[in-house]
């Protein structure tokens, strides 16, 4: 039976658990459980992360914890108990750990390994607490290095700040709002800025000595050294060096590495240095053979420096090699560190180009038990230190020091009898008052132990030798009477024994007889001579002589007349031992009462070290003088007292202040001193307001602290010693004393007056005498004393004086004193201090001590555990939110909107302030009861002062939820201060319901509310789905989700308004919008009724919601745009239509309807705005830009632009589009999206305001703007063609303005750019037919199919790649079937992609002979519509000896919505067809393709266009080849046979055609061998040997014995030297373009409707485009359109398809093996197939356009006075009249052909309707081609009039009009691209339409016959009764308002 538990509650699992049984719970290790039940020796329950699921596990798997239950029952919560610190490494490491494997995915490698280290560390540190067997010191270290860890951590991963107090986590619920604040500051504040340490420390190491000269051993010694005081700072730091440089004793690391210790700030400046000295051990010279002896002698080596300023930059763990420098004489060795420093070159060199020592040196800051913590490896590892010469600059109690330092500076010496000047060496020994040497006590330095012996340096040949070798001697304080130091100085023989012979001594003494050490400073000593030893072994004897030159007898003129002498100086560094004469004066003043009065006196001259080292003692002096002579000594004592106290003011000293609190407790024995020390302080207090010098008093009353503790200790020690006798008399002069300080307080004067300064000065120190006052007095009486105090001070203080400032500072201390804790002194003093706050803070001064003393007033404030509030502390409450809330609220919103002050210093107190602010009133709010606020708002006497209070409110809450309220991490804070916010709010808005409705409404309120709970709603710090789980529930479990209580008050109080909602339409619909955004569903289940209720009323209104809609729609967009709103919110809007419908009774029914429907539809709108939108902003968030990105931009745009008409959206979506194109480099799509913008605009001098990046200008000046920067852009993108029509366009405009200079300019820029047509290489991009299939894709995209502009030389590879890239979860079909529905449905993404061929629109210019290539080529890849793919396929079954008999070919045709280039590189697919071309047609297709490749090829040849021959030998070989070896013998086979002829009789036609082609091949073929034998070189003449006799067996093969007469008619069959073959003679498949009625708006205009005077002929075309057929649906629905001719139908061939298979170079998806052979048989390169034969369409003689042959009568010619039915029949006559076999087009049956003669159809070519201006304005770049009707005639038409033949400028003819034209336009329904430039209107002067490139008719008729009029529908109109010349209105294009 399942039992509840009561104890076994928590544990935590010790083994993993697979949870197999019926109901088990899978558990892992680690895993923290909550119990629920037990049976049997199981567990039911839970895990902590995943509370929903529960189950059974065994109880032996799980280790139990203690653990507390809170809410026991159903919802219980379970805290496990243990120390808090161990709880939070807990949850942070599970938290870290998350984070830490996303830093790994996100490739922050650095981050995550320096996180990993510390959670190690981390979890080291929990197990050592965890075991518990620290000692309680120990556990706070750990403890604080934990916390260091766990806030280093949080910070780099960007977590929140935890609040602590003493390593512990503090709950913000259980202390004061105030104290949170505090907290959290101190943290940030740390964090932010580390405190400075006052002190550093140096870490030196020594590595090695790097020189090629060594041998001997070294002694080096470092010291810190002051180069601006020519002075050391510190001892020295010694280490031994053996023969190879390296350290002696290695393996002692104490012994080379040092840490010299308490260096000073003031220390680290440039001028301080750290010096080396270098001494070897060894011979006299250097270089001296090794003699005999073994005597070795310390001598100069080097020197080096390195100044400290230079580590604070240098990277510390950096080794420095410092170098090392000789002086070049001995003389100056003493001071080369100096000559060094000052860089005198001439007194050192180096030593060696190679020698330096290495050391690692570091700077460490902190003091030197913080260090111990640090940097513990230093310590363990072992590091001698190097004190500072003299005290640090803070000396501590109880520091024990007791050293002497001596230099031994210079000597000066007699020779001795020598010739030579002598080696003189020192030995430096310490002796006791015994004689015997004191061992161990002369130390060199730090880092090797003492010697009993110091040997000196050793000059060589030097009587005046300068050493400067300092030394140390740290003798211990009870040897120093009596010991001294004694100095040998020994003469160092270079012969060959080497001794050293000892020639005299000196001597000093350390310590005086009268007590006093050695004074510090120089001292001359006198040498004695002495030559023996033995004679040095009494000291006794030579103590009794004279030590120093200073004091000699006068009688001793023989040792004056010594010339020998020896300099050194000293300097003792003693906590313990005093040099000052005065102060030993004054300890012993029993023994000399006479000098009392002159020892206090000098005691203020006594140096400060020296009095606090006998602090205890002087004291004790100065009470026992005071006990035994009061009357005598009083006031000088106490003036000594006050000295002292003072002393210990500075900082120096103030750690000695617990020193004399100890002795006031323990040591101070004064029992009569109270009565003394009140008369005094009385005498000085009654002095103040008459005394001309305040500064004495000054110092008294600064000491008033101390005085009154030794008064108030010594009246305790009377009282108890006689039994509390004279307490009332004390009491009294207690009272009197306050008298006289009230008294002097409450002096008057005007400015800063002494007297003034003074009460200051009292003010400063008062507080301190509280806690000494309520010892003897009651808690009440001092409150009162204080009272009365502060109240005696002047009232009206001068605005400059310094009295206001410290009389705040008194009161801060007093609340922070012992005194205001307590209940019952508070309620005395509180309204003292509401009373100076209430005045400051009206008068905005002093507001930092103001706030610091309002948040320890708060601080105070405390509710009970249970949550009850104690009556006092309510009424306390109420007295402050009486007095200071209304006022509190003014400061926060005065010092907010402040300018912030500009030194960082200021600017972080300014901070200070409001931060403090804040949290005093959310600790004042949170105090608060329901009785608090009631009272509140009853006190307002008028609705107009609640009013201002609650607008004052609502706008201080609005700023306390800024982001800059508070630092990003401060979560904790933030979200107190939102729980206070809510809270007050919900009190409030019953006022604002009571007081602000129905007559009394005041939008101000209620705007004020609104606005308050949007942005409440809205914090980042409230939207928890941002945060981890754990977060999130703990923030729910504390708050709840404030944003839903916050929605539903809103809702609330939205229902409340009634009528008055109308007051908030629209303006609140942006806030609420903003609201709904938030992904909260409760939240937003409240807030979307609000919308419906904003229509209804709208409704109610005006009868529609359109301002609701306009401001919907505008919010949305900049919400989305800023990251808000999500999937479902889209969903969710939709459900407001179910709610249209609950007001049956307001509205009439047909009102009702009508409101659905447009409610209906304006949500349909908006929800189709926010798919874009969504796609929008999810695309927007990823890093590069791509076509994404653009492509959802264009999507945005036009749905701004034809469905929203959002003019001013719109154009700010074409420059986004423009940006992203720019970053892109798509220059050309950036121009024609900049177009965009350019057409909206007008040559007009309307003024239009600043936009965008647009400063206000003219609509003529940012036109012109936008002109030159397209200009620009299409110059970039290669798109010069574009370019040379805005820049005439731009002429005409400076020609009409006569400003000729910008004329020329533009005239120059239109000349480069045809330069760079014809001399710049453009490369040719691909195109990629892309399906994007699968829900999963953006709006924008699913479902659809698109073609895709490649880069540079992107191949299908390449591109398919980037795609994949851009959409990495997609998956890549392998077919190019159109996929089922299965695939349109499905959750997954499937890219489809193969390349397509564009089928060109300008077949004109590409016919054209004679136009250079570099003109075509633009031609042939801009301005495409139609792309298409081919697709081989077998029909019926497959002959294996020849395949072609059954290979058809799929062909599709792709139109799109827009041509390419554009706004974007893809458009969609609007429109597909398929046709199926039959085996016969493909081979036409094949032949003609191959035809016309050889043509190009030849013609190239002929004119030297190619480098080589070899393309054109390939190509010879290639189909001489096939042929012989079955190339066109397989379609003989195929197509030729009776059986075929017999089943397909309708292919007759074809056949004949095929016939021809062939032959036609074979005639090229001869040409082309011909030419190619011109030109082979020599080594390939057998290769041409072997194609002519390969291509004679071909002939013979094909039965061709001479060529047909067709073939033979011309006598030079080549123009310009290629064959040519006249397609007019066979009717060819129709060009898709035939049928099309109506031009797409493209930039620049490629007309498709002009009629072509191109003869029949086309074989001359040098160009690469290939034949296209089309379906014969498309064929049957042609009607009559005189803008196109039949007989210049293009027709391009697929590159992707050959005669068999699809071109994998071209990069179809897939392709059978067994069809690639014949693609190598006949296929041709992509860019290499030739244009298909042109048919004729005898069903539509008014579609065709006459030819015009010279020299045969029997054709029409294009006789301008001949109407249109004339022109027609004249055709329909020719056609008759020309022979040949009849053939039909693939669908159709056609009239037989007619063939003209070539020389007719070469003059065609020049008379005719000229080429050059047929078909398309060739882009401007022919002048003679700028013929337009539009011009021409002043008139423009409209889509769907054509007109049926050119017509002549000179006259108009009526009768053109009649011939059927009226046919629907086949694309009308489209929308035209908003990026053409037809439209264009000079309102000055006309100005050429740029599509038609016209030029004004010329009055006289041209020479050349009429030239057909290029018509571009929606440009020019004509009918039956207008005159076409006539000028009419033309439809302005959009105009921009404003914009």
């Amino acid at each position: 039976m399942w039992i509840p538990t009561e104890h076994e509650k928590y544990g935590v699992v010790l083994a993993s658990f697979r949870g197999t049984v019926q109901h088990g719970l899978p558990l892992e290790i680690g895993d923290t459980v909550q119990i629920l039940e037990k049976c049997e020796g199981w567990y039911r329950g839970f895990i902590l992360k995943n509370p929903n699921v529960k189950g059974i596990f065994p109880c032996s798997y799980i280790h139990l914890k203690n653990a507390v239950v809170k809410n026991k029952g159903q919802f219980e919560t379970v805290i496990p108990v243990e120390d808090s610190v161990i709880t939070e490494m807990t949850s942070t490491l599970r938290e870290w750990g998350t984070m830490w494997k996303q830093l790994y995915v996100k490739n922050e490698g650095d981050l995550f390994h320096r996180l990993w280290h510390v959670m190690n560390e981390i979890l080291d540190l929990r197990r050592q607490v965890l075991v518990g067997h620290l000692t309680h010191d120990r556990m706070k270290d750990v403890k604080q290095h934990i916390t260091a860890r766990l806030d280093w951590g949080n910070e780099q991963l960007c977590l929140d700040l935890v609040p602590r107090r003493e390593f512990s986590m503090v709950d913000p619920d259980e202390i004061s709002v105030t104290e949170l604040y505090r907290l959290m500051e101190h943290r940030h504040r740390k964090k932010e800025t580390a405190t400075p340490a006052s002190t550093h420390h140096l870490s030196v190491q020594v590595k090695s000595l790097m020189s090629a000269n060594l041998g001997e051993e070294l002694e080096v010694f470092f010291h810190i050294y002051d180069g601006r005081e020519n002075r050391p700072l510190s001892e020295r730091f010694f280490v031994r060096l053996n023969k190879n440089g390296l350290p002696k004793w290695p393996e002692k690391t104490e012994r080379q590495s040092t840490l010299f210790v308490d260096l000073g700030s003031s220390d680290l400046r440039k001028d301080v240095y750290i010096v080396v000295h270098i001494i070897r051990i060894g011979r006299m010279g250097a270089g001296e053979k090794k003699n005999l002896c073994s005597v070795q002698y310390r001598r100069p080596f080097g020197c080096a420096v390195v100044s400290i300023a230079d580590l604070l930059t240098a990277d510390s763990k950096d080794d420095h090699l410092l170098k090392v420098y000789a002086c070049n004489t001995e003389i100056e060795w003493y001071q080369i560190h100096e000559n060094i420093i000052k860089k005198a070159n001439s007194r050192y060199n180096l030593s060696g180009s190679n020698t330096g020592l290495a050391v690692a040196l570091q700077l460490l800051h902190g003091d030197i038990d913080q260090l111990r913590r640090e940097y513990m490896g230093l310590f363990t590892r072992g590091v001698c230190i190097t004190k500072k010469l003299g005290f640090s600059d803070i000396i501590m109690p109880g520091e024990m020091r007791n050293d002497l330092y001596m230099t031994l500076e210079k000597g000066e010496f007699e020779k001795g009898g020598k010739s030579v000047a002598r080696n003189v060496e020192i030995t430096v020994y310490v002796l006791d008052a015994d004689g015997q040497i004191l061992k161990g006590y002369v130390a060199a330095g730090s880092g090797e132990p003492g010697a009993d012996e110091y040997h000196s340096l050793v000059l060589y040949h030097n009587n005046s030798p300068r050493w400067a070798e300092q030394i140390k001697l740290p003798i211990p304080v009870d040897m120093f009477r009596g010991s001294h130091v004694r100095f040998e100085f020994r003469h160092c023989s270079t012969k060959d024994k080497g001794e050293k012979k000892l020639f005299g001594y000196s001597f000093v003494p350390l310590m005086q007889e009268d007590g006093r050490t050695l004074p510090d400073g120089t001292h001359e000593l006198i040498i004695h001579k002495c030559e023996e030893n033995t004679s040095l072994a009494d000291c006794l004897r030579y103590l009794k002589l004279p030590y120093s030159k200073a004091n000699l007898p006068t009688n001793s003129l023989t040792l004056k007349g010594n010339k020998e002498s020896f300099w050194i100086t000293s300097f003792l560094c003693s906590t313990k031992l005093t040099q000052n004469g005065d102060m030993l004066d004054l300890l012993k003043w029993r023994a000399h009462p006479e000098r009392i009065n002159d020892s206090l006196s000098k005691l203020k001259e006594i140096d400060g070290s020296e009095i606090v080292k006998f602090l205890q003692d002087t004291l004790d002096t100065l009470f026992g003088i005071l006990d035994e002579s009061s009357q005598r000594y009083s006031l000088k004592v106490f003036d000594s007292l006050v000295h002292i106290i003072n002393l210990l003011q500075d900082s120096k000293f103030q750690h000695f202040k617990p020193v004399m609190d100890t002795y006031i407790e323990s040591h101070f024995a004064g029992a009569l001193s109270y009565r003394d020390l009140i008369k005094v302080l009385k005498w000085y207090v009654d002095r103040i307001v008459e005394a001309e010098h305040q500064d004495h008093i000054q110092q008294v009353l600064k000491a008033s602290d101390y005085i009154f503790k030794y008064i108030i200790q010594s009246r305790r020690l009377f009282s108890l010693a006689t039994g509390g006798q004279n307490e009332e008399e004390f009491r009294a002069c207690i009272l009197e004393l306050f008298m006289s300080i009230r008294f002097f307080l409450s002096q008057e004067s005007k400015g800063i007056s002494p007297v003034t300064q003074t009460q200051a000065v009292f003010l400063r120190t008062f507080p301190a005498i509280y806690s000494e006052l309520l010892k003897f007095f009651t808690v009440r009486d001092v409150a009162g004393f204080v009272r009365e105090t502060l109240a005696s001070l002047p009232t009206v203080i001068q605005a400059d004086s310094p009295l206001e400032a410290v009389k705040l500072q008194c009161i801060s201390k007093t609340v922070e004193s012992q005194l205001y804790i307590n209940p019952e002194s508070r309620c005395i003093l509180l309204p003292v201090v509401l009373r100076v706050l209430h005045t400051c803070l009206q008068e905005q001064r002093d507001l930092v001590m103001c706030a610091r003393i309002f948040t320890s007033m708060l601080s105070l404030i405390k509710k009970e555990d249970n949550g009850t509030v104690e009556p006092a502390v309510s009424e306390e409450v109420e007295l402050i939110v009486e007095s200071l809330l209304e006022v509190l609220l003014r400061t926060i919103l005065e010092i907010s909107n402040r300018p912030q002050p500009a030194g960082p210093a200021m600017r972080l107190q300014f901070q200070d302030v409001t931060g403090e602010f804040v949290a005093c009133l959310l600790a004042l709010l949170r105090h608060m009861s329901d009785k608090h606020y009631q009272k509140l708002l009853q006190a307002f006497s008028s609705k107009d002062d609640l009013r201002d209070f609650l607008l004052h409110v609502f706008t201080v809450f609005r700023i306390l939820i800024r982001p800059e309220m508070f630092p990003k991490d401060w979560t904790v804070m933030r979200l107190v201060t939102n729980n206070v916010i809510i809270t007050t709010v919900l009190y409030l808005s019953d006022a604002l319901r009571k007081n602000f409705l129905n007559d009394n409404f005041d939008y101000k309120v209620w705007d004020s509310y609104f606005y308050l709970s949007v942005i409440f709603i809205n914090q980042p710090c409230l939207q928890l789905e941002s945060f981890s789980p754990s977060k999130r529930k703990k923030i729910l479990e504390k708050y709840g989700d404030m944003r839903v209580m916050m929605g539903c008050e809103i809702f609330s109080m939205w229902q409340n308004l009634g009528e008055h909602k109308l007051n908030f339409i629209p303006a609140m619909i942006g806030p609420f919008l903003e609201v709904t955004l938030v992904p909260q569903p409760d939240l937003r289940n409240v807030m979307i009724p609000i919308f419906h209720d904003m229509m209804d009323w709208e409704q109610r209104r005006s009868g529609n919601f359109k301002q609701v809609e306009a401001k919907l729609i505008d919010k949305l967009d900049s919400l989305m745009s800023e990251g808000k709103g999500d999937e479902t919110y889209r969903e969710l809007f939709n459900s407001i239509i179910p709610l249209f419908g609950p007001y049956p009774s307001l509205l009439k029914k047909i009102e009702r309807e009508t409101w659905r429907e447009s409610g209906i539809s304006l949500i349909a709108t908006v929800t189709r705005l926010m798919e874009r939108l969504l796609d929008y902003r999810d695309c927007m968030k990823l890093g590069e830009v791509d076509g994404k990105k653009i492509g959802c931009t264009v999507s945005l745009l036009n749905f701004y632009k034809t469905e929203l008409n959002k003019e001013e959206m719109y154009i700010r979506y074409i420059h986004k589009l423009y940006d992203l194109h720019l970053k892109a480099q798509n220059y050309t799509e950036a121009s024609y999206t900049l177009l965009l913008y350019d057409e909206l605009l007008e040559w007009s001098d309307r003024p239009l305001r600043e936009f965008l990046n647009y400063p206000m200008q003219s609509e003529w000046q940012r036109k012109e703007y936008l002109h030159l920067t397209i200009i620009q852009n299409f110059d970039r993108g290669k798109c010069w063609e574009n370019g040379i029509i805005l820049c005439r366009e731009l002429a005409d405009q400076y020609e009409s303005y006569y400003d000729y200079r910008n004329l020329s300019k533009m005239r120059m820029m239109e000349a480069s750019l045809y330069d760079k047509i014809m001399d710049q290489q453009r490369l040719e991009p691909e195109f990629f037919r892309v399906g994007f299939y699968g829900k999963k894709f953006p709006f924008f995209l699913r479902n659809k199919e698109f073609v895709c502009r490649g880069h540079d030389y992107e191949r299908l590879e390449a591109f398919q790649q980037r795609m994949l890239n851009e959409f990495p979860h997609a998956i890549a079909m392998q077919h190019v079937n159109q996929p089922d529905q299965t695939i349109y449905q499905a959750d997954a993404q499937y890219l489809q992609i193969y390349a397509v061929t564009p089928i060109p629109e300008s077949q004109d210019v590409l016919q054209r002979d004679g136009v250079p290539d570099n003109i075509k080529s633009f031609y042939k890849f801009n301005h495409i519509w139609k792309f298409r793919y081919d697709r081989p396929f077998h029909k019926g079954t497959k002959d294996k000896e020849n395949e072609f008999k059954s290979l058809w070919v799929e062909r599709t045709t792709l139109t799109l919505v827009q041509s390419l280039p554009g706004i974007s590189r893809w458009f969609e697919v609007e429109k597909r067809e398929l046709v199926e071309v039959s085996p016969l047609e493909n081979a036409i297709e094949v032949i003609e393709n191959k035809n016309l490749q050889l043509r190009t090829l030849i013609t190239q040849c002929q004119n030297r266009q190619m480098q080589n021959i070899n393309p054109l030998t390939m190509c010879l070989n290639g189909v001489i080849d096939a042929a012989v070896n079955g190339g066109l013998a397989r379609y003989q086979e195929a197509f030729f046979v009776k059986d075929y002829i017999m089943n397909h009789p309708e292919d007759g036609d074809k056949i004949g055609r095929l016939r021809e082609l062939m032959f036609e091949q074979a005639h090229i073929l001869e040409y082309g061998l011909a030419v190619h034998e011109k030109y082979v070189p020599q080594d390939m003449r057998p290769l041409h040997k072997k194609l002519v006799d390969q291509f004679h067996l071909m002939k013979s093969s094909l039965g061709i014995q001479e060529f047909p007469a067709y073939v033979r008619a011309s006598p030079v069959p080549f123009t310009n030297g290629s064959p040519r073959t006249y397609r007019n003679s066979v009717p060819s498949i129709i060009s898709p373009d035939a049928g099309r009625g109506v031009a797409r708006r493209s930039y620049p205009a490629v007309n498709r409707y002009s009629s072509s005077s191109l003869s029949s002929q086309a074989s001359n075309e040098v160009s690469n485009i290939t034949g296209q057929s089309e379906s014969s649906d498309e064929v049957f629905n042609m009607q009559p359109s005189p803008s196109t001719s039949s007989l210049s139908s293009n027709h391009s061939a697929s590159p992707n398809v050959t005669s068999s298979a699809p071109s994998s170079a071209r990069g179809s998806p897939q392709m059978a093996e067994k069809h690639k052979h014949s693609r190598e048989n006949a296929c041709l390169s992509p860019r290499e197939r030739p244009v298909s034969a042109i048919f004729s369409n005898p069903l539509e003689p008014a579609q065709r356009a006459p030819s015009h042959q010279i020299g045969d009568t029997t054709l029409p010619r294009s006789d301008p006075n001949l109407s249109a039915p004339d022109k027609v029949s004249s055709v329909k006559n020719a056609r008759s009249q020309s022979p040949g076999p009849m053939s039909r087009s693939p669908q159709k049956t056609a009239m037989p052909p007619f063939t003209p003669s070539p020389t007719e159809c070469q003059s065609t070519s020049l008379v005719s309707n000229s080429p050059v201006l047929s078909g398309s304005y060739s882009s401007g770049i022919s002048s003679l081609s700028r013929c337009s009707v539009s011009e021409a005639s002043g008139t423009e038409l409209p889509a769907g009039d054509h007109l049926p033949h050119p017509l002549p400028p000179p006259a108009p003819l009526p009768n053109s009009i009649s011939s059927g034209s009226d046919e629907p336009i086949r694309r009308e329904n489209k929308t035209p691209p908003p990026y053409s430039v037809y439209e264009r209107n000079n309102p000055r002067r006309p100005v050429p339409l740029p599509h038609s490139l016209s030029i004004p008719p010329q009055t006289d008729p041209p020479a050349l016959p009429p030239k057909p009029h290029q018509i571009r529908t929606g440009s020019m109109k004509l009918d039956g009764t207008t005159d076409p010349r006539v000028p009419r209105p033309r439809p302005l294009p959009r105009k921009v308002s404003q914009l």
